[in-house]
């Protein structure tokens, strides 16, 4: 019998990148995800659920702008000719790797068929999954707007959270009672929010409950409840690094994937050009191996596809074994079941670690044998269980655990530009929304500043990644805003057809209201 519980909590997201042109760096990054990890994910937890000798459990966040892409048909339309591309240059693959192209080969033919069976619906399948206990879905911020650099202007929190759940409860049936904060981050009084939004449970790391007040008893072994009745869940660094971590943990292994040499980088431009591909540009074909540590590029070896099946088993029976060990060494300094949260980004799970769906495949079939019982968040809290009551700490999992990453000399000009057009939102709010054409012109300004309080541009800002794409897109959806606002305050006349333009572009959160933004009476 397990001396505890094992929560998995994977986050999935991607910013809006609908607007984007076909063949766009943007479009890439979606069908990437579809094909490395969320297709991948779904056959998975499909398989694991079918299999009555398993019990799988993971607690699975769906940010909006993700559930926005996975449900606009014109979008996706285009992944099937994506994966043609794909294979259409996998064939270019050089002498000598020619096991790891098949093995390639032979998963995006997977992929293939997986959409074509579900006609390229991946919504209903995770709803399913939830029905039968398998997932518990949580939401995000509308866009993933960095809530501790919006609380000067608590509506826009309000309309992030509002949102969100909304949207949750539009495509999934149900609106969610749990939400993964973006980027974890956490500030005093924002459990009022969120429960005033429904939400009910969250994650923070570590340090975001070991540093609440008062310190909680078990530490983050047992959910702590904020005075205003939100429970926190923090994070378990032992049962994180050894998944996470390129340096430390099991994506360094040298018969993994390497995730850095590609063929796009590889192939002759000519030859990327025939097939319509105009700038270099990872493609998600990798055929090399990590190799060893420290070994340069240009030495990488042939990815080996049964040395790597044999490291994820040994991995995964690595991974139980050192839960099962926590967990027993746990219980018997707790008065209650200890449990241990790991939270990811569901993307290390397939993009950045090619073998990690795998990886959390063998995790189900294995769990139970090894003395580990999975559980969701959800499921937890269902129990009849007193938690500690605590104020937790502000906090994020970001680079030095606070909010220094999302502001900085690279991206603080951001903030005061989300600050000034989200006051002008409530002031405008306020005074009262008008006739009909200007309650549909408030309402596309809505959107507009959601979207450029994605906290993925000001990441990417500081990264220094592709930033002139990610300032392009804060200033376009800014622009937009402001010329909506002056249309609507001054009666300046649009373009013709500019905002039926826009509204197609930026067509995510269908039941946005504009009320969201509106000052609550006290």
């Amino acid at each position: 019998m397990a001396n505890g519980q094992l929560a998995l909590v994977l986050h999935a997201h991607l910013p809006y990148v609908r607007s984007s042109e076909p063949g766009s760096l943007e479009a890439d990054w979606y069908f990437q995800a579809l094909q490395e990890c969320y297709l991948p994910l779904l056959e998975c937890l499909e398989a694991a659920a079918a299999d009555p000798q398993q019990h799988p459990r993971l607690t699975l966040g769906l940010s909006p702008t993700l559930l926005s892409l996975l449900a606009d048909q014109e979008l996706n339309a285009r992944f099937l000719p994506w994966l043609d591309t794909r294979l259409e240059l996998l064939a270019l693959a050089p002498h000598g790797f020619e096991a790891a192209a098949a093995d390639l080969h032979h998963r995006l033919e997977r992929v293939r068929h997986q959409w074509q069976e579900c006609q390229g619906r991946l919504v209903p399948r995770f709803r399913r999954l939830q029905q039968a206990g398998v997932l518990d879905l949580i939401t995000c911020g509308a866009t993933h707007g960095y809530l501790p650099l919006l609380r000067q202007v608590p509506e826009a929190v309000r309309a992030q959270l509002l949102n969100a759940v909304r949207e949750h409860r539009r495509q999934l049936g149900e609106p969610p009672l749990g939400i993964w904060l973006p980027e974890c981050a956490y500030y005093e009084g924002l459990d009022q929010q969120l429960i005033a939004a429904g939400l009910r449970y969250s994650v923070l790391d570590g340090h975001g409950l070991l540093h609440g007040q008062p310190r909680p008893r078990y530490g983050v072994f047992a959910p702590i409840c904020s005075p205003a009745g939100v429970a926190f869940f923090g994070r378990d660094g032992n049962a994180t690094l050894p998944v996470w971590s390129a340096r430390e943990g099991y994506p360094g292994d040298g018969a993994y994937r390497e995730f850095h040499r590609d063929l796009g980088w590889d192939l002759p431009v000519e030859r990327l050009e025939a097939a319509g591909i105009t700038s270099r540009r990872p493609l998600g074909l990798k055929l090399h191996r990590v190799s060893g540590r420290g070994c340069p590029l240009d030495r990488k070896q042939p990815y080996d596809p049964a040395l790597a099946a044999q490291r994820i088993e040994e991995h995964a029976s690595a991974y139980l074994e050192g839960r099962r060990l926590e967990l027993n060494g746990l219980a018997d300094s707790m008065a209650q079941s200890p449990l241990l949260v790991a939270p990811f980004d569901a993307e290390l799970f397939g993009h950045w670690w090619f073998e990690g769906p795998r990886f959390l495949a063998a995790l189900f079939r294995h769990a139970a044998a090894a003395g580990v019982q999975l559980v969701t968040l959800r499921e937890v809290l269902a129990r009849d269980q007193t938690l500690q009551l605590c104020h937790p700490s502000p906090s994020s999992w970001g680079q030095g655990g606070y909010h220094d990453y999302w502001l900085n000399d690279t991206n603080a000009w951001v903030v005061a530009e989300w600050q000034r057009a989200s006051l002008a939102m409530v002031r405008r709010v306020n005074r009262g929304v008008g006739s009909a054409e200007q309650r549909r012109m408030l309402t596309q300004a809505g959107r507009e500043l959601l979207l450029a309080q994605s906290s993925d541009w000001s990441f990417i800002l500081r990264a220094g990644t592709t930033t002139e794409l990610a300032r392009e897109r804060i200033e376009r959806h800014l622009e937009r805003f402001w010329r909506l606002l002056d249309a609507i305050e001054a009666g300046t006349a649009l373009p013709e057809g500019w905002l039926q333009a826009v509204e197609g572009e930026d067509a995510l959160l269908p039941e946005l209201n504009a009320a969201d933004w509106m000052t609550p009476i006290r």
